[in-house]
């Protein structure tokens, strides 16, 4: 898309006004927003006050609005021709455990050399606070070069992602009219590689459950009961291995019957990706897909729905050897879904296979771990195609559309709580250590994410 005056000019001010946003961002970093630990509560209303004193020198209506947890920072820009965008991230921060692996201080941001490439070092400064000023920054440039915003922008920016999020869907919902918009954008996610920017537009849903199968009513000594008593071990063992067949699908009954083909040139755009999936299981020490023959471990991560075992626990664990059958044997087990499965049919599904295979003499419990629908939106949608554009007019290359394996519930309550497709657009890289010790935002991401969100506001107006 051809750059006009306007554009031209807000693109130079976020050039010229690099330091000044390095110098604000480096100010949010040094908050400690660490939202699971009591003790940084007061941190985390400074850090939801700073933000919306930004958003309102900005010319926002913002306030930080209180909930049962941390607040959440609520913005809206004045009315504008054109699509109105809600903006999404989150100011809250990881705990910074293992200190000690630590090169610096977490709060104390610092540039560095890596690799060639300039770093900035800190916890927070990719997950998500880099993400989430490379928005506020490229506001602030058109607002500073034109005196406007292209478009109508809302933000809703959250505290509480890294700790569950538990008070954000009913914040949702009380405030449903006042959010109401006609698209939802969210910067938390990667790139596709250093040089190709995209947009993840398939999240997998979640099903987790726990279940505890009882025999006897106490451990037993394997001398004296083995062979007569049952052994949850062994029940539980047996129950887990039904779940998989040889060619790695799910056999759960009706665990397919919703679930689509991939378009053929969505298919096409991921096959020529370059993805090396001999190098992708290589780095972990693998050397063979598992799941489903004859699909493509892309397809497996990011198309097609799972079943993992995520912990199992039963009789002695401890050093040593202790002869002995349990009581009781627990495991968890969770399911990513894919769009059109239905979380609670899946979890029904789950639990009727695993009560058909109980043995006389057991019980079963069962502890739901959470449930979210997937995410997908549509290939041809006219606000994706005009985002990829801007994306790609920034990075001189096309922007491409990617999947994600994993599961982002803020972008399922998007949909089903406000009736909004979301737009996943993130400047992050695989390496950038988040939630992990030494977490980095490469200077560049920060740059051109702020002029790729001049670019995108620029399209999404047009």
């Amino acid at each position: 898309m051809p750059t006009t005056p306007a554009l031209d000019a807000v693109l130079a001010q976020v050039d010229q006004g690099l330091d000044a946003s390095l110098e604000r961002l480096f100010h949010l970093l040094r908050i400690r927003s660490i939202s699971t630990d009591p003790a940084y509560a007061e941190d985390c209303r400074k850090a939801a006050d700073w933000i919306a004193g930004e958003l309102n020198a900005l010319g926002f209506a913002a306030s930080a609005r209180p909930t049962p947890g941390h607040p959440v920072v609520v913005a809206h820009g004045p009315e504008q021709p054109g699509p109105h965008v809600l903006f999404y991230a989150h100011y809250d921060v990881q705990p910074v455990d293992p200190l000690e692996l630590w090169h610096t201080d977490p709060f104390d941001p610092q540039i560095r050399e890596k690799d060639g490439r300039k770093i900035i070092v800190a916890r927070g400064a990719s997950d998500d606070k880099g993400q989430m000023l490379t928005f506020i920054e490229a506001c602030r440039a058109w607002k500073q070069a034109t005196g406007a915003l292209p478009i109508r922008i809302s933000m809703m920016l959250e505290g509480e992602e890294e700790s569950g999020g538990k008070n954000l869907p009913p914040f949702m919902r009380d405030n449903a009219a006042e959010l109401k918009a006609d698209i939802a954008l969210v910067c938390d996610t990667d790139m596709w590689d250093r040089t190709t920017p995209s947009i993840t537009t398939m999240l997998r849903g979640l099903v987790a459950d726990e279940i505890e199968i009882t025999a006897a009513d106490k451990d037993l000594h394997s001398g004296m009961f083995g062979n007569a008593a049952r052994n949850p071990n062994q029940v539980l063992a047996e129950i887990i291995a039904s779940l998989r067949a040889p060619d790695g699908s799910v056999t759960l009954p009706g665990f397919y019957e919703d679930v689509a083909e991939i378009p053929a040139e969505v298919k096409a755009q991921w096959d020529g990706l370059g993805f090396d999936e001999a190098k992708f299981l290589g780095q972990v020490g693998l050397s063979q897909p598992a799941g489903e023959s004859k699909r493509s471990v892309l397809e497996m991560l990011w198309a097609r729905p799972t079943c993992e075992i995520n912990g199992m626990i039963g009789g002695y664990t401890g050093d040593g050897f202790k002869t002995v059958i349990p009581s009781k044997a627990r495991a968890k087990i969770s399911f990513r879904l894919v769009s059109g499965m239905d979380p609670q049919k899946i979890r029904a599904a789950f639990r009727a296979h695993v009560e058909a295979m109980l043995p006389p003499d057991c019980t079963v419990k069962f502890t739901p771990h959470g449930g979210s629908p997937a995410i997908t939106v549509p290939a041809d949608g006219e606000f994706l195609a005009r985002a990829l554009q801007g994306l790609s007019d920034e990075w001189g290359k096309p922007a491409v559309i990617t999947g994600s394996g994993g599961s982002i519930p803020v972008a399922g309550d998007f949909k089903s709580i406000l009736g909004l497709d979301t737009l996943l657009i993130g400047f992050a890289h695989v390496d950038d250590q988040i939630h992990s010790p030494n977490e980095k935002y490469d200077l560049e991401s920060f740059h051109r994410g702020i002029r790729s969100w001049v670019r995108v506001l620029a399209a999404l107006a047009a």
